[in-house]
């Protein structure tokens, strides 16, 4: 009991069930991970080397593409490794430190995708005030507040973590340290931290959720009274790749997160994890490049610029 109180390690499973099966998982996630990297990269570079995305749309989506990058860095890289070794070990210290970064950056991500339901919102409804109230110091407000609440408020749970009594064995059953396999292993009445992080889910995930739906809400019915077809569908181009996003990352995560119990079946929870981690962070730059004709446009004039230069060159 002394022993296993506070282990000095962690034995995470990740996709052991398949045997010698896993080595074969991992081509496909890699070939996932480095497409939703270079992806994601590309919109950051592009929204910061093109004064035509200077827009506050096109800011709070390089936060979101950075936001992506950062998420699967922090649990993707790990899982690769493991799926090539036999023994996967991961320290008590870069356990909660994972635990830390993956809970925060996530929430901050939700709380982006609301930042941009709402600069929709002003743009949409309310086009003659938008240099009003979508201003720049409005918007590094609403980013800094992203990004700060959630990293401030990780800080009591890490250290709650930090100090309950791990007397179930130091085996996770998952690919990262994620919270309900930790708090299985815990053998402190951790009812109250349970409780507490479902505030939390509510605060950041369907708080954030609420704020979207209520824009789109509005945007919905403002759009439905413009006169022109071709401005209808302007505005729902405009916002349809934002809410394809907003389904899949909201589904997912408050199919994971924002339950008061969470009985599901590990190994199903572990796939939605992997949607969350692996699959979203791919489809975003597919989405948002495929269905935004201002973004298309730069990729297209940057594309031609390389071009020129590559010939200048020769």
């Amino acid at each position: 009991m002394a022993n296993l109180s506070h282990p000095s390690e962690f034995v995470l499973l990740s996709f052991s069930c398949f045997g010698d099966l896993q080595v074969l998982l991992y081509g496909p996630f890699l070939v996932l991970y480095l497409l939703a990297f270079m992806g994601n990269t590309i919109i950051i570079v592009s929204v910061i080397a093109d004064t035509h995305l200077w827009t506050p749309m096109y800011f709070f989506l390089g936060n979101f593409s950075l936001l992506e990058i950062l998420v699967t860095t922090t649990a993707v890289p790990r899982m690769l490794s493991d799926l090539l070794v036999p023994h996967k070990v991961i320290s008590f210290r870069n356990c909660l430190v994972q635990f830390y970064f993956y809970f925060s950056l996530g929430s901050t991500s939700f709380l982006i995708l609301s930042d941009m339901a709402l600069d929709r919102f002003v743009a949409i409804c309310h086009p003659l005030r938008y240099g009003t109230l979508m201003s720049w110091p409005v918007c590094f407000r609403l980013a800094g507040a992203a990004w700060a609440a959630p990293f401030l408020a990780m800080v009591p749970t890490v250290f709650s973590r930090a100090h309950l009594n791990y007397c179930h064995g130091n085996v996770i059953n998952h690919f990262f340290c994620d919270n309900a396999p930790l708090l299985q292993l815990s053998c402190s009445d951790t009812s109250l931290l349970e409780f507490w992080d479902f505030v939390m889910a509510l605060a950041f995930v369907l708080s954030s959720f609420l704020v979207t739906l209520l824009s789109y809400g509005y945007i919905v019915n403002t759009v439905l009274r413009v006169p022109s077809a071709s401005g209808r569908q302007k505005a729902f181009s405009t916002c349809g790749s934002h809410l394809t996003l907003v389904f899949i990352g909201y589904s997912s995560t408050i199919f994971l997160y924002v339950r008061p119990d969470k009985a599901h079946s590990v190994e199903v929870n572990k796939t939605v994890a992997l949607v969350t981690s692996v699959l979203t962070p791919f489809l975003n730059p597919f989405i948002f490049t495929l269905r935004n004709e201002t973004f298309k446009a730069v990729l297209c004039r940057q594309m031609q610029r390389l071009k020129g230069l590559h010939t200048a060159l020769q």
